[in-house]
C-alpha cells in the first residue's frame, strides 16, 4: 500500500512556484528584475558600461517587436537616450534612484533569458513590456524633464 505524500512544508509552500508565477504582470517582482536592477547599480557608476549597454541596446532594439510595447516604445528610445547623454555628461539632471530603474529595465528587455524567455512567440516580450511600464511609472517625471531639455537644446541658437 502506498503511503500518502505527506504536505509540504510552510517554506516549501511559499517557495514554490506556482503554475501563474509566470504570468508578465509579475515581471517587476520577479528575481530576473530583481538581478537587472542590482547590475544596474554597477552601471551607474561606470560611464564606460553605460556606453556599452547603449550600444548593445541601439543595435538589439530593430529585433525587439513593437507590439507588446505600444504607446511605451518612444519612452524605451527615450531612456536610450538619456543613457546616452548621461554617460557622456550631456545631461545629469537624473536622481541615482531613476537612473537605476531606468538602467535596470533596458538590461531586463536585452537579456533574453527573462521571467518568459523572448524566443517564445507572443509572450516572449510581455513581460520585457510590464517590465517598461512599471519602469516608466517609477520614472516619469525624470523623462519628461529630459525629453524637455532635449527640445529646449535643439532650440537653443547656436553661438
Amino acid at each position: 500500500m502506498k503511503r500518502a505524500r505527506q504536505p509540504k512544508s510552510r517554506t516549501e509552500r511559499l517557495s514554490a512556484p506556482k503554475k501563474d508565477d509566470v504570468s508578465p504582470k509579475r515581471a517587476p517582482r520577479s528575481p530576473a528584475f530583481s538581478q537587472a536592477l542590482t547590475n544596474a547599480r554597477s552601471y551607474a557608476k561606470d560611464p564606460e558600461r553605460l556606453r556599452q549597454l547603449f550600444k548593445e541596446a541601439v543595435k538589439k532594439a530593430p529585433t525587439i517587436p513593437r507590439d507588446p510595447f505600444k504607446d511605451l516604445w518612444a519612452y524605451f528610445q527615450a531612456m536610450l537616450r538619456l543613457i546616452r547623454a548621461y554617460y557622456g555628461r550631456e545631461y545629469r539632471n537624473v536622481p541615482l534612484q531613476n537612473l537605476v530603474m531606468i538602467v535596470g529595465a533596458i538590461i531586463y528587455i536585452l537579456n533574453p533569458f527573462d521571467l518568459i524567455p523572448d524566443w517564445i512567440a507572443g509572450l516572449g516580450f510581455a513581460d520585457d513590456a510590464v517590465v517598461l511600464a512599471f519602469a516608466v511609472r517609477q520614472t516619469r517625471q525624470t523623462l519628461d524633464d529630459f525629453m524637455t531639455w532635449e527640445i529646449a537644446s535643439r532650440e537653443r541658437p547656436a553661438l
